[in-house]
């Protein structure tokens, strides 16, 4: 896209022929920054900066259930209420399996559903309906007085999760500026982190109480943040693209304007608001060429061009795209984290580490994620996406293949083995921060960037599926996987931390300071030489239509 830089003259047609004259002799010059990159930029764009914080109090409520769980389900309160989970009742390990899975279910349908939710009443309400949804569910979940209800509550619960999930990430990624969009992203696994440590540690505090507030106190609590963030959602911008893709033109401007701190005549404000534009427009005129006999506006083909454009995500000048976002989710899954953490209790109780000292290690390991998660608020964009993947993808297989060494030899006498053992723990902590520090971010942070404006909502809706399908996968394999091969399961997830990293190697490219409409250079799968020209063109228009400020 064109840029400009020249200062607005007296009168008003003095800008769009300045402006309009710079595009045409340089139709390849980039947005100039609003501020430093990374870390640093969040002080130059704090309205933005807070903007993406909030939002993110959604990855909090998914973290919160993640962390909440471990500990209830071993509550003699609990289990007296609940006795189907309990190790000694019949069919017991299913049960448990059911109760802990029905979030993974619910939270695929959920980012199933929010694609076109998010496209329809936008990223701004559609929060707030995933928000509703998670509090009706946490309500339910807190006054179940059997199992089946219990089970029902984590469902609904686990669908508002999904979609906060999907649209949070979506929401940060469209009103971020390039420099910082990075940092701004991590701001939703940083949130899961925290409140995994939150809730892990109020569980462990509240299971003190004798009497069932002991596991009620904890759901009644996530309630809290939850009505935060759906007050609060009031009060947040629209995105800009999203306005822009409604054909509500003036009202981005003046919201884009706002998260940027500046005003409406301000020279890289209305370059990247003409940019949202034009990307928009082809974008519409795209799925015209693509779609001609359902353009008609009826109800029928409404529907009709919906699913088809599900369907689009998967054909040329997409698929590769959704391959990226949904190979990201895939591998953060499969490089072992929810299963690491689900062997750590074992691994600490079979060192001989009493029940107290067992809990404590394993809130531990997710305070050392969280170093991780903090560290990349300086590395994202700094380094970028591909380099920290990779790094990271070493950083995790490197622990993986060691600890399969020390269990392999000593876990049939830690007792006699405590240095090996306590050695186990520190490359568990190793591994912890590795993943925290990159395939922790990246791939919530990656999908939201890479898709084309039409398809963004839908390719993010994918590529969120992905995670929680595999999540469940690894739920269900962990288990007799760790019990059935004891050193095998890490060499397991070793094999796929090196798949990580050549998967990433020859598939992912860098999308590290660039805009969300320079994606297609990026891909090289739809920037083609005449969709190029096409571009530049529309672009070119849109400067000589409104390059002139709005009164």
């Amino acid at each position: 896209m064109g840029t400009y830089t020249t200062e607005k003259g007296d009168g008003d047609d003095s800008l769009g022929k300045s402006i309009e004259a710079e595009v045409v002799l340089n139709p390849e010059l980039t947005l100039e920054p609003y501020g430093p990159s990374g870390f640093r930029g969040i002080f130059t764009s704090r309205y933005v900066a807070m903007c993406a914080a909030f939002s993110a109090i959604g990855g909090m409520l998914f973290g919160y259930d993640q962390g909440v769980i471990s500990i209830t389900l071993v509550m003699p309160q609990f289990l007296e209420r609940f006795p189907q989970v309990s190790s000694t009742y019949a069919g017991g390990g299913f049960y448990k399996g059911l109760l802990t899975g029905m979030i993974e279910l619910g939270a695929f349908i959920g980012a199933l559903n929010q694609g076109w939710i998010a496209d329809k009443i936008s990223r701004k309400y559609s929060i707030l309906v995933a928000v509703s949804i998670f509090t009706l569910g946490s309500s339910l979940q807190t006054g179940a007085i059997d199992y089946g209800m219990l089970v029902a509550a984590r469902f609904i619960g686990g669908i508002g999760i999904g979609m906060l999930s999907m649209v949070v990430p979506l929401y940060i990624s469209e009103i971020s500026p390039p420099e910082i969009r990075g940092t701004l992203l991590v701001f939703e696994q940083f949130s899961i982190v925290f409140g995994i440590i939150v809730s892990f540690w109020i569980t462990y505090g509240t299971r003190q109480i004798v009497s069932s507030w002991s596991w009620q106190l904890p759901f009644l609590l996530q309630i809290m943040p939850g009505l935060v963030l759906g007050f609060g959602t009031y009060f947040l911008p629209f995105s800009p693209r999203w306005l822009a893709s409604k054909g509500r033109e003036d009202e981005a401007l003046v919201n884009l304007a706002k998260l940027r701190e500046l005003p409406t005549s301000d020279n890289r404000v209305r370059q990247e608001w003409m940019e949202i534009l034009a990307e928009a427009t082809f974008q519409k005129q795209a799925l015209e060429e693509r779609h001609p006999s359902l353009m008609t506006r009826t109800t029928i083909n409404r529907l009709k061009l919906e699913l088809v454009s599900w369907t689009d995500c998967l054909k040329p000048g997409c698929w590769r795209r959704t391959h990226v976002g949904a190979g990201l989710m895939f591998f953060q899954q499969f490089v072992g984290i929810n299963a690491l953490i689900y062997y750590s209790p074992t691994l600490f109780q079979t060192m001989g580490l009493d029940y107290e000292m067992q809990l404590i290690m394993s809130g531990v390991l997710n305070i050392t994620q969280m170093i991780g998660v903090l560290s990349s608020l300086w590395t994202l964009d700094r380094f970028g996406r591909r380099t920290i993947l990779l790094w990271g993808s070493i950083g995790m297989f490197i622990p993986h293949a060691i600890i399969a060494i020390l269990v392999g030899k000593f876990s049939s006498d830690w007792p006699s083995h405590r240095p090996e053992g306590w050695a186990s723990v520190a490359f568990l902590l190793v591994y912890m921060i590795s993943f925290g520090a990159s395939w922790g971010p990246v791939p919530w942070a990656m999908p939201a960037e890479i898709f084309p404006s039409s398809l963004r909502a839908k390719g993010v809706s994918i590529s969120t599926c992905s995670n929680w399908l595999n999540n469940f996968i690894i739920g269900l394999i962990t288990p007799p996987l760790v019990q059935n091969t004891g050193f095998g399961a890490y060499i397991f997830f070793a094999v796929f931390c090196l798949g990580s990293f050549a998967w990433t190697y020859f598939c992912v490219p860098e999308t590290n300071g660039k805009t969300l409409e320079e994606m297609d250079e990026v891909f090289k799968d739809r920037g083609n030489a005449e969709d190029t020209a096409r571009k530049n063109y529309i672009f070119s228009e849109i400067v000589r239509i409104r390059a002139v400020p709005i009164e």
